[in-house]
């Protein structure tokens, strides 16, 4: 004789982990459709390796979020079967804003989930001013933004700068160039916009945007991402993680050492990295107010222009090579403005690596609206990682 036995209640544990789970399903689910989209629900089922009914189910959460939608009409395979629903991520309804503070102007921007910008505002700085100033400039600049688009609802507000951010805290540790000490972020940008704020290095947000939306980083187990402004930062991502620290504090390489510089550090010592390489320092020995200026002097054939556009690359591919002997990525994304825009100058800083190493290294995906989306890679990152809670039902 067979004897029932009750199924085990769910332990406190199970419990706990449910939601967890839910959200992890989920993320994969819309990363899939992002990466895959227009894409037929069952295909997600063969990427992801979760059971159709889940798919369907986190299918139908997304779409009541409005971050979803049928893509195309139903098609049917062979003519028999239910027919196939598409999807893709619906870029028509949610936006996210996002704001990049650099040493002479503040970008702010609208992008779509798929890190599209759809309108940008660049706010020069009025001279020296207080960080609150500046970022209720932003917030303002965002506002306006906003009035161009009104059917769409902002998800929040992604910040990027330069220097020590720290993400958990939502603050500005220290950007020297901008005389920020610890400037509470995401406070402020909250208080102003009332909208959820996250805040992130640049380096990272754009670790961040390759692995979502742009060519050469995304699946890749392992990449570098190096950026060469006024401020020089490095992150690092294996595996789908961007690595952060303790606060925050990785990337930080200023003041790594550069072989044959000459250009004298705030530090005291000579050839730092970041003296060496940044915009300012380019801007000075060209005589020029603006690194485009630069650019566009080399465009028009200006022999001093060309020579120090290869150069600043020649020297940034020393930096590459330096950070790759170290880490040893698959793949290394450079932000730099000679690489962007000028073919000669990646094949400088490709010059300075071997032969294996130069071919993994590219520009950035971004070259017209780096810094728009730098800021709103921040919130969208945060977005792809938990959609069910950051994104709230559409009615």
């Amino acid at each position: 004789m067979l004897r029932t036995v009750a199924p085990p209640s769910p332990s406190p544990l199970s419990r706990v982990a449910d939601p967890d789970r839910l959200r992890t399903s989920a993320s994969v689910v819309l990363r899939s459709v992002l990466e895959h989209g227009p894409v037929a629900r069952s295909t997600i089922a063969r990427l992801t390796g979760l059971s159709p009914a889940s798919v369907t189910g986190h299918c139908d959460r997304l779409t009541r979020r409005g971050l979803i939608r049928e893509a195309a009409a139903p098609r049917r395979s062979g003519g028999v079967g239910r027919p196939h629903l598409p999807v893709d991520v619906d870029p028509s309804r949610l936006v996210v804003g996002g704001v990049h503070v650099a040493v002479p102007r503040t970008t702010v921007a609208l992008l779509d989930p798929r890190g599209r910008v759809l309108a940008e505002r660049r706010l020069r700085h009025e001279g020296p001013e207080p960080p609150a100033r500046t970022l209720a400039r932003a917030a303002e600049g965002l506002s306006a933004l906003l009035r161009q688009v009104p059917d769409a609802r902002p998800l929040g507000v992604g910040f990027a700068a330069g220097g020590w951010v720290d993400r958990q805290a939502g603050t500005v540790v220290d950007h020297p160039l901008l005389g920020w000490r610890e400037v509470p972020v995401r406070e402020i940008l909250a208080g102003h916009t009332g909208l959820p704020v996250h805040v992130d290095g640049h380096a990272r947000a754009l670790a961040d945007a390759e692995r979502l939306f742009g060519r050469a980083a995304r699946g890749s187990r392992s990449a570098l991402h190096l950026f060469a402004g006024n401020m020089v930062d490095a992150a690092f991502a294996t595996h789908d993680e961007v690595h952060h620290g303790p606060r925050s504090q990785a990337g930080s390489i200023a003041h790594l050492p550069l072989a044959g510089g000459t250009e004298p550090c705030p530090c005291g010592r000579v050839g730092c990295l970041q003296a060496e390489l940044s915009e300012r320092t380019l801007c000075r020995r060209a005589g020029l107010a603006d690194p485009a200026r630069v650019v566009d002097a080399a465009a028009a054939g200006q022999p001093s222009a060309v020579r120090l556009l290869r150069e600043r690359s020649r020297m940034t591919g020393r930096a590459v090579r330096l950070l790759t002997d170290v880490l040893n990525p698959e793949h290394v994304v450079v932000t730099e403005i000679g690489v962007i825009h000028r073919p000669d100058c990646l094949a400088a800083l490709r010059a300075e690596l071997d032969e294996e190493r130069a071919a993994t290294v590219v520009p950035t995906s971004f070259p017209d609206s780096v810094l728009a989306v730098a800021g709103g890679s921040v919130a969208l990152d945060v977005l792809y990682r938990d959609p069910l809670a950051v994104s709230p039902e559409l009615n």
